[in-house]
């Protein structure tokens, strides 16, 4: 029962959170100026006030320090998770240095570590626990580096990060709860309450965004659910589920970061080939262009949540595994088909489409010049 109403309250004590302090830090973010504004980079076309990571975080605190007990690794988790936010509102104000933002990283992501929350081995199924033993502690610094970074990387569009983070983190809650794992189910709800209240303001057209100090948080508290939550367990989750349900992000962090080195540019300089921005160049709607991120998130998750539970299931009931293993395949199946046909939206349609919306804009530009011509 713990397992389970426990998280379900936290979700709802964050949301509720996040309603109420959402509107006071857009007026917050007026008054100092923490505001986007726009660039040839942005697909937002009006300025836009930042630190809706604060109210994300106000939303997951309370829960959290509410229900848990104080255990050193989840101490080092808050605690690092409050560094980096408050990391991302000096950002959302002054535009930090990319080697001070990542100084910071570092540092923030040295506090778990420091407290016992590390990666100390790696579950492969068929060959058991992998320890990991002194490399546990880079290995999982660069881990949270990277995850912050990867959700930073993805926050472009209205609703994106918050929608993709709130998904991730209800399934990391799911199979938490399900291996008894209360702690990292706890911490996973909270910010999955969080995320969904904050989509209210976010989702297009967005009156507020969550910036740095929302996006890299976000990033840092999924690293921990899924280390504590699954990564941890002896479960053939374990390895697969935290690569499945953060897929999206780190599909595009890899794409854009080989992009760049393959041009010689630097990996943190910005750039237009991010999914996002690849489905605006075709033509479609945030709003389009969310919901079909969403739902491949989803069904990834979806994929993950099978692996937890149909082939358990399948051993429980005396049987071989054959049926649990194609209910499995024929998830996977679902997802796969959902990713081609996001590759075949980005990579070949774009071919198509681009040229024929230059020679629509080109018209109309056309037109409106000889309207206006006397």
């Amino acid at each position: 029962m713990t397992t389970t109403l426990i998280p379900i309250l936290a979700s709802i004590a964050a949301a509720l959170v996040v309603l109420l302090t959402t509107p006071l830090m857009i007026r917050i973010a007026n008054a100092i100026g923490a505001v986007a504004k726009t660039s040839d980079r942005s697909i937002h076309s009006t300025p836009t006030p930042l630190l809706g990571g604060v109210a994300i975080l106000a939303g997951f605190l309370l829960p959290v320090l509410w229900f848990l007990p104080t255990g050193r690794p989840t101490q080092g988790l808050v605690g690092g998770a409050v560094l980096i936010a408050l990391l991302g509102v000096l950002d959302d104000r002054f535009e930090l240095a990319p080697i001070v933002k990542l100084a910071g990283q570092l540092t923030a992501a040295a506090v778990p570590v420091a407290a016992g929350l590390t990666i100390d081995h790696i579950t492969l199924p068929g060959l058991g626990a992998l320890n990991l033993g002194i490399a546990q502690y880079p290995v999982t610094i660069l881990w949270f580096t990277a995850l912050v970074n990867m959700i930073n990387f993805i926050d472009g569009m209205d609703g994106l990060a918050a929608g993709v983070s709130a998904i991730g983190a209800t399934t990391f809650a799911i199979i938490a709860a399900s291996l008894g794992r209360v702690d990292p189910a706890i911490v996973a709800a909270s910010l999955a309450g969080a995320c969904a209240a904050f989509l209210v303001f976010n989702f297009h057209p967005a009156r507020i965004f969550m910036g740095d100090s929302g996006s890299m948080f976000l990033g840092f508290v999924l690293a921990g659910v899924a280390i504590n939550g699954l990564m941890k367990s002896a479960a053939a989750v374990a390895v697969f589920g935290p690569l499945l349900i953060l897929l999206i992000p780190i599909l595009d962090t890899s794409f854009v970061v080989l992009k760049r080195l393959k041009h010689g540019r630097p990996v943190y300089s910005a750039d237009k080939n991010h999914f996002h921005h690849r489905f605006a160049t075709i033509g479609w709607s945030q709003r389009r262009t969310v919901l079909a991120m969403y739902a491949w998130c989803g069904l990834m998750g979806a994929t993950a949540i099978a692996i937890r539970f149909i082939l358990p299931y399948a051993d429980r009931r005396g049987s071989s595994s054959l049926a649990g293993t194609l209910g499995i395949i024929a998830i996977a199946l679902l997802a796969a088909a959902g990713a081609l046909y996001l590759v075949y939206v980005l990579e070949i349609l774009k071919w198509n489409k681009t040229p024929v919306v230059e020679i629509v804009r080109s018209r109309r530009e056309q037109a409106e010049r000889e309207r206006v011509s006397p």
